[in-house]
């Protein structure tokens, strides 16, 4: 039988990609926060673990390879390290996927509480079916996460604004070799991939942006992507131009790049996880939606509906994830946007923010 004792040492799980976990930072933050007794394990991959930056004082961070616990002896055998290391009497799981499942099982098993997010399936179903689609908006992520603690009996507040305790980075914290300081200059940020080909502007129209805004005076643009893939690419959109600065070639880390983010004037991204990163350091995004849709509850924290960009089409959404081929064969949704708008949409950023 679960304990019904106040939470004390709370598990959390959530084992997917970059963007996913970031989504979680604001509503961990927030429970931290508003249980100061407690203590919150995050438990999850090493690369969404580096994000956690300014962490509360009673969040611990675990960054574990999965590689090393396989299978259903692999999720019980990690259940009981962590048990051993924190004296676990609460799970609250965020991903709700077999691994997750199986850590809830063995926690019940132990007479641990435990609660996980409903992802609405059903709804998400719904809003991505070919035909008769219920065009609603979903329930945000954020608010999912926020759920499945208040079902353990923890409550969350609405602390968090951003990483940087005073909204912006030191510049201390991106000295990056062939980066300036600012200097007056305006600093757009580009984040021009994604994990499919479903969320990804064609470069040959993100280059005219690029283009655009490279040719401006004052102006200082960076690309931020990864892998070699990726860095050919920027290197395209870079070429011959000295205020196009590659993030993949500076190879900065994660916490320079989140910093350099802090003080940037707004970006530019698709469905992300730059997208969500960009939210935690409290950046205004313009950001380009194809086959996914911003009623997916997928939207960045706390970022302006207003500044998606996006085409009104029958088959949209088509995916949760931007994963399925597209049923035209063209990515209309995606080809269709053109470059104009979206330097409309920035300029109408920019303008904002001088104003505030």
């Amino acid at each position: 039988m679960a304990k019904k004792t106040e939470p004390r040492n709370v598990l959390i799980t959530r084992f997917s990609a970059l963007g996913d976990v970031a989504m979680t930072l604001p509503v961990i933050y927030g429970a931290c926060a508003e249980n100061p007794g407690a203590t919150f394990v995050m438990l999850t991959r090493p690369l969404p673990a580096k994000m956690f930056l300014c962490a509360p004082p009673n969040l611990k961070v675990e960054a574990i390879n999965l590689a090393d616990y396989k299978g259903i002896a692999g999720m019980k055998r990690l259940l009981a390290e962590m048990v051993a290391r924190y004296d676990i009497d609460t799970v609250v799981d965020l991903h709700d996927v077999i691994r997750t499942k199986l850590i809830r099982f063995f926690a019940r098993m132990r007479g641990i509480q435990v609660s996980h997010i409903d992802k609405g399936r059903n709804a998400r179903k719904a809003l991505t079916r070919r035909a008769k689609k219920t065009v609603v908006p979903l329930k945000p992520m954020p608010a999912r996460y926020r759920e499945a603690f208040e079902n353990a009996r923890i409550r969350v507040c609405d602390s968090f604004k951003t990483l940087f305790p005073s909204g912006k980075a030191d510049a201390s914290a991106f000295k990056i070799p062939g980066i300036p300081p600012k200097n007056g200059e305006r600093w757009l940020a580009i984040a021009p991939f994604a994990a499919h080909t479903g969320k990804i502007y064609p470069l040959p129209l993100m280059e005219k942006v690029v283009d655009h805004y490279a040719s401006l005076p004052g102006f200082r643009i960076f690309v931020f992507g990864a892998g070699t893939q990726e860095e050919e690419q920027i290197e395209r959109l870079a070429k011959g131009r000295d205020n196009v600065v590659s993030m993949a070639k500076a190879k900065a880390g994660f916490a320079a790049e989140l910093a350099l983010m802090s003080n940037c004037d707004t970006m530019l991204a698709m469905d992300s996880a730059n997208m969500h990163l960009a939210s935690l350091v409290g950046l205004r995004t313009v950001s380009i939606w194809g086959a996914t849709h911003p009623f997916t509850g997928f939207y960045g924290f706390r970022q302006d509906p207003a500044d998606a960009v996006q085409l009104d089409m029958v088959c949209r959404p088509c995916s949760i994830f931007g994963n399925k081929p597209c049923l035209r064969g063209d990515y209309h949704c995606l080809n269709g946007i053109s470059p104009h708008l979206i330097i409309s949409r920035i300029d109408a950023k920019l303008k904002s923010a001088n104003t505030k």
